[in-house]
């Protein structure tokens, strides 16, 4: 089991920029996927951007603008978002996902408000 604690969302304009923090209770070393969702009131949570040992992968809607990463030292995992706009207003959440033989176990923060002004 993990806990996952989000941080770093607030108030920006348009344009602007702000950086996600994901940090784990424990080791994100055994983690096979971490990824960043968001979700607004009415709507299906979506997938933004994930990163696995093979790599990362980013929504095309956020392509050239968030980058993720993670430190397996500092158990974090970011998300680097610049240029945003008024549409990536949204709760963001971390997730980390653990596959073994007999499946997967997702594990989720408790969200953070990423809003965007125009």
């Amino acid at each position: 089991q993990v806990q996952l604690v989000e941080s770093g969302g607030g108030l920006v304009q348009a344009g602007g920029s702000l950086r996600l923090s994901c940090v784990a209770s424990k080791s994100i070393f055994t983690i096979n996927a971490m990824g960043w969702y968001r979700q607004v009131p009415g709507k299906q949570r979506e997938l933004v951007a994930l990163v696995t040992s093979d790599g990362t992968n980013l929504a095309d809607s956020v392509k050239g603008r968030f980058t993720i990463s993670r430190d397996n030292a500092k158990n974090t995992m970011y998300l680097i978002m610049n240029n945003l706009k008024p549409e990536d207003t949204a709760v963001y959440f971390c997730n980390a996902r653990f596959i073994s033989g007999i499946g997967m176990r997702d594990y989720w923060g408790q969200g953070t408000q990423v809003t965007v002004s125009s």
